[in-house]
């Protein structure tokens, strides 16, 4: 029967995230390999250690390789840089299996093409200084929000800027001439005032002088790199 007009539909749990049922796994499966591309993972699974026993980077890890991480390596947290995402296969599946291994499962999305926000910053900040150790930390693909992620970290570590910024690179997939370059300009910012002002810890900068609206109106970035990571590697 047709809804009277202005009124709403009912709330029905999506499919992806049914895994009660046969059906819903099954959809959830499908969902994560085909809708959000884990079949490609499967291949390419672009793992990085950032420092041993503490921290490690990879894309959306599936079900299986979650549990051999944390057999091989002890990983006590995931820490999600995708967010929460009540239609996606991958993050259902991901959780329950975080959930049967007795892991924490940190949700702390950012942007991949945005300037850093700074209260995400500062929050992701904290949540390293409280997740027990050794973290996994993973976004989509692995390249942009987990590379910044992992230089923050680093920065937070006392390692100086251009260490951090090697977590962006072309080895994980990270384009800096895309729009996802602006994370890049991010760290080149931090660096560019330690340069004129001396030196000054990285969370301090954050909170009292960096300028996300104008990180944001300067960078600029080239087309053909845009088609590239949006078009054809069809990144997040």
């Amino acid at each position: 029967m047709p809804l009277a007009p202005g009124r709403a539909r009912p709330h029905t749990a999506p499919v992806a995230q049914d895994l009660s049922s046969p059906p819903g796994r099954r959809a959830a499966w499908i969902n994560s390999l085909f809708v959000d591309h884990a079949a490609l993972r499967l291949l390419w699974r672009n793992w990085g250690v950032v420092a041993p026993g503490r921290l490690y980077r990879s894309n959306h890890p599936s079900p299986r390789q979650l549990r051999a991480a944390a057999g091989r390596l002890g990983i006590r947290t995931v820490l999600n840089l995708r967010g929460h995402r009540d239609t996606c296969g991958s993050d259902a599946l991901g959780r329950e299996a975080a959930a049967e291994l007795g892991l924490r499962q940190v949700d702390a999305p950012l942007e991949s093409r945005g300037a850093p926000h700074k209260d995400r910053v500062l929050r992701l900040a904290k949540l390293f200084r409280e997740m027990p150790e050794p973290v996994l930390l993973h976004c989509k693909s692995g390249a942009d929000r987990t590379g910044l992620a992992a230089g923050i970290w680093l920065l937070l570590q006392g390692e100086p800027v251009e260490v951090a910024m090697r977590q962006l690179s072309w080895r994980h997939g990270h384009v800096a001439a895309s729009k996802t370059g602006i994370l890049d300009a991010f760290f080149r910012e931090y660096a560019a005032f330690q340069k004129a002002h001396g030196p000054k810890p990285f969370l301090d900068w954050v909170e009292q002088d960096y300028d996300e609206h104008a990180l944001r109106a300067a960078f600029k970035s080239r087309p053909w790199a845009d088609r590239l990571v949006d078009g054809v590697l069809r990144r997040e």
